[in-house]
């Protein structure tokens, strides 16, 4: 059995059923705070983690991933939730046509090492920012991918807090400065 208090107010788990009041149970336009890690699936290790809790309003999906919330509806203060991301529904394939490679002595000085931002131009006047993913061979990679693309990634969230949003954490979709 797990329970959790939020007030005056309990929720209460267990293998069979759940009682819970729903106030404080994550449903739309409630405010609620997390902290969550981000896991690379195929060797465990931790791509990103934040200790400081962040805050969103259930329903306004911006801050996070579509699959992410919908996992957390229903779920109480002190809940952890683990979700599985294929790479499709986090930051999505990667692209070849975002991978360069070109002889080193091409590359002006400032851009030769390993994360250097390139940002690119193309034909239309659109600019990407790139990065150095790879000098070998006389030989400098940069990728426009996001880091993460083509990784499965594990979500891994534990919630802080839930409260009713107000009218204009609504319109914004998180906690106000």
């Amino acid at each position: 059995i797990a329970s959790c208090l939020v007030g005056s107010e309990m929720c209460i788990r267990d293998s069979y059923y759940t009682i819970t009041n729903m106030s404080e149970t994550i449903s739309i336009n409630k405010f609620v705070e997390l902290t969550y890690r981000i896991i690379d699936q195929s060797n465990g290790e931790v791509i990103e983690q934040v200790e400081e809790p962040l805050g969103y309003v259930q329903g306004d999906n911006s801050l996070l991933f579509n699959q992410v919330t919908k996992e957390l509806e229903g779920k109480c203060v002190g809940d952890e939730v683990e979700i599985l991301l294929k790479a499709e529904d986090a930051f999505g394939k990667k692209a070849d046509e975002l991978i360069f490679t070109d002889d080193i002595n091409n590359v002006p000085m400032e851009y030769r090492f390993i994360g250097a931002s390139v940002t690119m131009q193309n034909d239309k006047g659109g600019t990407k920012d790139f990065i150095v993913s790879s000098i070998e061979d006389g030989k400098l990679t940069i990728d426009g991918n996001h880091p993460l693309a083509g990784k499965d990634i594990i979500f891994y969230v534990e919630i802080l807090s839930i409260r009713e949003a107000t009218a204009d954490e609504i319109i914004e979709g998180g906690k106000l400065d």
